[in-house]
């Protein structure tokens, strides 16, 4: 986790300065790359109060007046094709991101918090990601369920040894659906990215949402067997 989030820092910071120089195409291609190191850690980040919708907040999530963070940057950069009038949202962002780093380092890691983040994220692409909505001005979605399957890939393996000794067959089935859920998002891979979100069909984004589901179901059993 502190790992992610030191690489989240350093990415804003590229991500940052290219609004802030003005940099319209280089802002854009930054744009989902440096959100993928957040929504490895989103679970964390949910537990710190205003941090995460400061940091992630859609249009309509919050007050008007109260909205920056990354969507803020993402409607100017492609509804308004600029980077004018962002700037003091881009240094939001920067101390945001900070703020989220030297919290990391305080939290005290529990099993439980962990493996209920990870499931309620994966519901959360599942039922309210597969939509769009998201990153409904980029489209590039495939980014955020990259990144959400990779954290709750994460907190599993941290996970493992332990399961493995009360219910190797759970710890199997997990590994599996896991290896299911990539495969089913290899198709889509783009360079070291993803195509936009507007390239898949209906029938593409629900098997989508299956395999996530599919993987969630028995993610959060884990959390049972563990007594967490």
């Amino acid at each position: 986790m502190i790992e992610q989030s030191d690489l989240f820092v350093k990415a804003t910071e590229e991500f940052v300065a290219a609004v802030k120089s003005g940099d319209l195409d280089k802002s854009k291609a930054l744009y989902a790359p440096t959100r993928m190191y957040y929504e490895r850690i989103e679970p964390i980040a949910e537990s710190f109060g205003d941090l995460d919708p400061n940091i992630d907040a859609r249009e309509n999530d919050v007050d008007e007046k109260e909205w920056r963070g990354f969507h803020r940057i993402e409607k100017a950069l492609w509804v308004d094709q600029t980077t004018n009038g962002m700037e003091s949202f881009a240094d939001q962002l920067l101390n945001d991101a900070k703020q989220l780093r030297a919290l990391v380092e305080t939290v005290e890691i529990d099993p439980s918090m962990l493996i209920t983040g990870a499931v309620e994220l994966l519901n959360e692409v599942s039922s309210t990601k597969v939509t769009g909505e998201e990153e409904r001005y980029s489209h590039t979605n495939l980014y955020d369920f990259a990144a959400n399957v990779e954290g709750a890939l994460k907190i599993f393996e941290l996970l493992q040894p332990a399961l493995e000794k009360k219910d190797p067959t759970l710890a199997k089935t997990i590994e599996a659906r896991f290896d299911d859920v990539f495969q089913a998002l290899a198709p889509y891979k783009k360079g070291d990215g993803y195509v936009l979100y507007t390239e898949l069909t209906q029938e593409e984004t629900k098997k989508l949402s299956q395999v996530i589901d599919a993987l969630a179901e028995p993610l959060s059993n884990m959390g049972t067997i563990l007594g967490t």
